[in-house]
């Protein structure tokens, strides 16, 4: 797994033993083990690393009014109860808030507005919740519906 994995050196002396792994595949799902052995003691933990990933059909950028497919998937073992999408831009009682059965949530047309911070939340039958955040870049115009634009004569138009 090198060079994605480090310990943190300066911070074995104070009894940390912290391991990073930067950036997260996939493949690295499953039981990790540590042994910290200290004169004559043993001490060992386990921790189960779970990987959830966000994938988007095309590929980031996103050229609006294209058809866009965002799947969020997990490696947890338990059903899937929900998977629910929260847009950041939209926060408060008017948020852009989508929730189903699938893992998947399509757009027709993506517009500009469609950009920002997305996050997944998948909830399990075990009532285990994980979630993932996820930028949505759109090439596009963000401009006024109609394409029509009036300027007075000797002004700036834009």
């Amino acid at each position: 797994m090198k060079p994605r994995v480090s310990l943190q050196d300066s911070t074995l002396r104070n009894g940390n033993f912290s391991l990073r792994i930067d950036p997260v595949r996939s493949e690295d799902v499953g039981l990790y083990e540590a042994q910290v052995k200290y004169k004559t003691e043993v001490h060992s933990c386990h921790v189960e690393l779970g990987v959830i990933t966000v994938t988007i059909s095309p590929p980031n950028p996103v050229i609006g009014n294209e058809l866009l497919l965002m799947s969020c998937n997990s490696s947890h073992r338990a059903s899937l109860v929900e998977t629910c999408w929260f847009h950041d831009k939209h926060p408060g009682p008017t948020s852009r808030t989508f929730c189903s059965l699938s893992r998947t949530l399509s757009m027709l047309h993506p517009a500009m507005s469609d950009a920002g911070s997305w996050h997944c939340q998948l909830r399990y039958s075990d009532k285990e919740i994980i979630s993932a955040a996820f930028n949505l870049q759109i090439l596009g115009f963000d401009g006024p519906s109609n394409p029509v634009v009036y300027a007075a004569a000797g002004s700036a138009a834009d």
